[in-house]
């Protein structure tokens, strides 16, 4: 939820910010903004909706400056205009604050400004901090100090950054449970709350943790806590590449991504297969011998298309590791009083590492004693200096809202953790797991042949995308693939799609069946092909139209289905990998064809760091 950037060296910073903020946009595109020191002045510029509009207008009035912070939003308090947009300033237009995060007790502190005198413009939370910061910085308080102060008021989670024209060779940032990230360069130093908007200029980073204060000046960055004692912490070298966060020739991000999956699972999987046994190498993971002897249930925590992954891995753990499984939405998960104990795995999934309800997810189970493991695709994110162990997806940066990537990433990671369970627990077989590992070996030649049907997608969905209504079935371990499917399609097209277990098509949406509803099946080969062979028949019997997945080679489902995509044989245990790839492309490929913004859908942001 929305990008913060700052920078303060000794190179013009307006372009600098702008092309941080541009790497930063799939974070939040209600609006955005920039505030530099310029000629001994802050000067703030802010537009109403895309970045491209704030672009345009520096442009047209260039500001010349060494420092400065830049902002774009995902609205959370107000309406996204031009009044709430960051940066907010106080009164006199002499401080400016950028915000990532929720400030809780805005109203108790917003009717305690007013009454002192402050006047606010916008309503937004985030001019709390504005005002606030001005109230205690008053002659011979540090600009540090005054945050430190402001802040220590403040309930809820945040990342801000600060600049002031009183002293315009610093910047001031602070985090509390919202991401923020420094860049150290050759005499100039950087602060954002995601690594893409540093990688055109440095990798070399420190994550700030929680409650900690950062002083960036030209001359190099100071980290203190609340108290003011000095942290030293090495620097973390990011591995990526600054071309992998850049489109390469693809019309959007999603495409590239989806097209990047074969790739993605020849990383996740390497340097972690061991020779023969089916062996794997997860230390990083931090999974004692002692206790995996003592391990009796596991418990899988996301968010959206991660809690999908999360459904796909208790099909594969309790069936290759024999251990109960259950699958828990990061939103609801503590406030259900959970009953994990100190023989309870808790497994965290999330693209970011820094998703806010699966974070209280993961500090709830360490609360009740759990050992915490992360799978994560962001190297130092919070998920992942928290979480007892971490096992990386290795995905690289992915710039689409609606995750693809990272998905597959997430799937592969899941079938190592579950073939690892099993072998150190010896409850699979050496055969069986080396037999597993040949097959998931040959996936990223699958996705392959698989990224070959796309114009055959693409044809199908010139004649789907006017419909408003879809329907996905998938049983087994394929029916949270019909949800991924369905998710896919609502979050970039804005088609109503809803996913379900086939099996429970007769318990009530067999009622929405008719000849304006397309249900699209996944029916590959798999132990339930005859089961989803008769919900077909069902769904055209009432004039129902069906779009089907098939091993190649089926005609017996070919000839009921209106439309097949054949997909090459695999075990069924990795099909929701090669299956979810052909919905992913239908979902894109409806959303382009009726003109939506594929990489940024509206009201979604990429990073949910609020709750």
């Amino acid at each position: 939820m929305c990008g913060i950037i700052g920078y303060i060296g000794n190179r013009e910073a307006v372009p600098i910010l702008l092309d941080g903020l541009c790497k930063l946009e799939y974070r939040g595109y209600d609006s955005a903004g920039l505030a530099v020191l310029s000629q001994g002045r802050l000067e703030r510029r802010r537009c109403e909706g895309k970045l491209h509009k704030l672009v345009n207008l520096m442009e047209q009035s260039p500001l010349p400056a060494a420092a400065g912070i830049g902002h774009t939003r995902w609205a959370t308090h107000g309406r996204p205009n031009e009044e709430n947009a960051h940066p907010h300033t106080n009164v006199k237009g002499t401080l400016a604050v950028v915000h990532n995060g929720i400030v809780e007790n805005d109203r108790i502190l917003h009717r305690e400004l007013e009454a002192q005198g402050y006047k606010f413009q916008s309503d937004t939370d985030s001019e709390v901090f504005a005002h606030l910061i001005d109230k205690y910085y008053r002659p011979g308080v540090m600009l540090e100090t005054a945050v430190r102060r402001a802040v220590s008021r403040i309930k809820g989670t945040f990342s801000i950054g600060v600049i002031s024209q009183q002293e315009p060779g610093k910047l001031v940032a602070v985090r509390r449970g919202s991401p923020l990230i420094l860049g150290l360069g050759e005499k100039e130093f950087f602060l954002a709350s995601d690594v893409p908007a540093l990688l055109s200029h440095t990798r070399n980073v420190l994550y700030v943790e929680d409650n900690e204060l950062a002083i960036l000046t030209s001359r190099g960055i100071k980290l203190l806590n609340f108290q003011g004692r000095l942290i030293r912490r090495k620097p973390t070298r990011i591995t990526w590449d600054a071309i992998q966060a850049e489109k390469g020739g693809y019309k959007h991000f999603m495409l590239k991504e989806i097209y990047e999956q074969p790739q993605v699972v020849e990383d996740t999987l390497s340097g972690r297969v061991m020779g023969l046994g089916g062996d794997v190498a997860l230390e990083e993971a931090g999974i004692p011998a002692t206790f995996l002897k003592s391990l009796r249930r596991i418990f899988l925590v996301a968010c959206g298309t991660s809690w999908h992954a999360g459904l796909v891995g208790k099909f594969l753990i309790e069936s290759l590791a024999h251990l109960p499984t259950e699958v828990d939405f990061a939103s609801e998960f503590r406030y259900r009083s959970p009953l994990v104990d100190r023989r309870s795995l808790v497994v965290l999934i999330s693209q970011s590492g820094e998703t806010a309800d699966t974070l209280a997810a993961l500090r709830e189970a360490r609360r009740r004693g759990a050992r915490t493991l992360a799978i994560c695709n962001v190297v130092g994110s919070s998920m992942t200096r928290e979480a007892q162990g971490t096992l990386y997806t290795h995905a690289g940066p992915e710039i689409g809202v609606a995750s693809t990537k990272a998905f597959v990433a997430q799937l592969t990671a899941l079938h190592l953790l579950a073939l690892y369970l099993g072998r150190r627990n010896d409850l699979l077989s050496a055969s069986a797991a080396t037999a597993h590992m040949d097959k998931l070996r040959q996936v990223p030649r699958l996705i392959e042949q698989v990224l070959k049907k796309d114009n055959t997608i693409q044809e199908i969905a010139s004649q789907l995308f006017n419909h408003r209504d879809f329907l996905y079935l998938g049983r087994g371990i394929n029916y949270p693939i019909a949800l991924e499917g369905a998710l896919k399609l609502k979050e970039i097209s804005y088609i109503h799609a809803e996913g379900y277990p086939a099996g429970e098509m007769k318990h009530g949406p067999i009622a929405l069946i008719d000849g304006r509803m397309p249900v699209v099946a996944i029916a590959n080969k798999s132990s339930v092909t005859e089961k989803i062979m008769n919900n077909i028949e069902e769904v055209k019997s009432r004039n129902g139209s069906v779009l089907a997945l098939v091993t190649r080679g089926n005609r017996e489902i070919r000839k009921l289905a209106d439309w097949v995509i054949e997909l090459p044989a695999v075990q069924e245990s990795l099909s929701p990998i090669i299956n979810v790839v052909p919905l992913q492309l239908l979902a894109y490929h409806v959303a382009v064809q009726r003109g939506a913004d594929v990489d940024q859908p509206r009201n979604l942001a990429k990073s949910v760091t609020v709750e």
